[in-house]
């Protein structure tokens, strides 16, 4: 079987040109927001010198929150950035939510006429005026296409994308002052967290992308022969860069066990699809899915394993997944002295590491992994706090051996951690990776 590959992802970067609005718009409304940014941190300093002076990590959560989206977004990234951030920032920003009101429909309704050049009525036949979730960049409503089939329609918020440009340029500015004020964080850290939230960021800003993570997935399936597992189709002809018209799966999400038991007698075959799906992914697309807290999986009413929110992926060289395999494997069978090789080989070091002696701090780890809580994870949510105290106790052990680890470890464990806890949960007779119908890695080895 040939790997499938696809067009990569081109970086984004802060544009300081026009994108539909007049100059002189958008020097007024950057200068507003600026105005906004600076009110705010004016209010912090004001709170702080009338002698209201919480821990620094929590002040800073605090403005982050005040800030709003850009700020609200850098929060999560940190929580879920142990290899980065000191463990006081990272557990803080754990309780950094995405808060946002819901938008009036007349505004919906404008910004999809707006991008698609005609009445919502000649559009879609239906279109609910209650939303199905409202986030920081976008907000989604069920509706109906004239041709009968059922649609979610995803809506950028107007200003969206205004707002996160000026918010990074501000940043960048800004960035010097928080090393003063805050200096156990260091200024590499600081503008690699930036620079990558804002690529993904101003990258989900525009919707064609989106789209086209959503062929390319099912592209993929079809080239591997994997009938089980789908992601929603786009409809092209009613989206934009702002308005993201997609098929709407029905069915129910992997995040309890007597549900999922009432719609399938096979809930561990449904996990086995899941995981078959997503590890193939790591090799066999240029993409996979950086987000598979249960929320993101469903059992559809055919029994295919659904796949949505392609907001967040990631990437992975394959040379860093080989190391990351055998992790996870080393990880999953008690095998210490195979995860301190696989640590040793996937960490930037500073210093020759003593494996011996790092397998022998993990076992330590092996025990807070086996009681690790498995019924926290199926709530859902992209900053699980159990999950990334796990995590943080890996990276911990790695620091204490001169191995600094990259993101993209960071971001991997903890999906293996989502599903490590689903198959404690749903199917706990299931071997991760001794299961002979999940062969995981007997496909990756015949594929390579």
């Amino acid at each position: 079987m040939s790997k499938y590959t696809g067009n990569g992802l081109p970086r984004v970067r802060i544009s300081r040109r026009r994108s539909g609005i007049g100059l002189a718009g958008d020097t007024v409304r950057g200068g507003l927001r600026v105005m906004q940014t600076l009110n705010v941190l004016a209010r912090t300093g004001a709170g702080w010198l009338s002698g209201r002076r919480p821990p620094t990590p929590v002040l800073l959560r605090e403005t982050f929150e005040s800030l709003g989206t850009t700020y609200i977004k850098l929060g999560q990234l940190i929580a879920s950035s142990p290899s980065l951030f000191p463990a006081d920032y990272v557990e803080e920003f754990q309780k950094c939510l995405d808060r946002t009101p819901v938008l009036p429909f007349p505004v919906i309704r404008r910004t999809i006429e707006s991008e698609l050049g005609r009445s919502l009525e000649s559009l879609y036949a239906w279109v609910d005026t209650q939303p199905l979730a409202s986030a920081s960049i976008a907000q989604v409503h069920a509706a109906r296409l004239h041709s009968g089939e059922d649609v979610v329609i995803k809506v950028q918020k107007p200003g969206v994308e205004h707002v996160l440009v000026t918010d990074f340029n501000f940043l960048y500015m800004a960035a010097r002052v928080v090393e003063l004020i805050t200096p156990g964080l260091s200024r590499t850290a600081i503008a690699g967290v930036i620079d990558e939230l804002q690529s993904a960021m101003l990258e989900e800003c525009d919707f064609h992308k989106e789209a086209d993570n959503l062929e390319r997935f099912n592209e993929f399936l079809a080239a591997t022969g994997n009938d089980r597992a789908v992601a929603p189709k786009p409809y092209r002809e009613f989206s934009a860069r702002r308005v993201l018209t997609m098929e709407r799966f029905h069915g129910v999400p992997l995040t309890d066990l007597e549900v999922l038991k009432a719609h399938t007698d096979d809930p561990t075959g449904t996990l086995v699809i899941a995981l078959n799906t997503w590890f193939s992914s790591l090799m066999l697309c240029d993409f996979f899915h950086a987000d598979v807290h249960a929320g993101n999986l469903m059992l559809l009413e055919d029994g295919r394993v659904g796949f949505i929110d392609f907001g967040i992926v990631g990437h992975m060289r394959p040379e860093v997944w080989q190391a990351m395999s055998q992790l996870f494997e080393g990880i999953s069978q008690g095998d210490s002295q195979q995860t301190a090789e696989a640590m040793a080989s996937i960490g930037m070091t500073r210093e020759k590491v003593d494996v011996a002696a790092l397998a022998r701090d993990i076992d330590a780890f092996q025990s807070r992994l086996t009681h690790l809580d498995p019924a926290a994870v199926l709530e859902g949510g992209r900053n699980d706090r159990e999950v990334n105290k796990v995590l943080m106790d890996l990276v911990r052990i790695g620091e204490q051996h001169g191995i600094r680890f990259p993101r993209e470890f960071a971001l991997l464990l903890k999906q293996f951690l989502y599903f490590d806890r689903y198959i404690q949960v749903l199917a706990p007779e299931m071997d991760l990776f001794g299961d002979a119908r999940l062969d995981v890695w007997g496909t990756l080895d015949r594929l390579h």
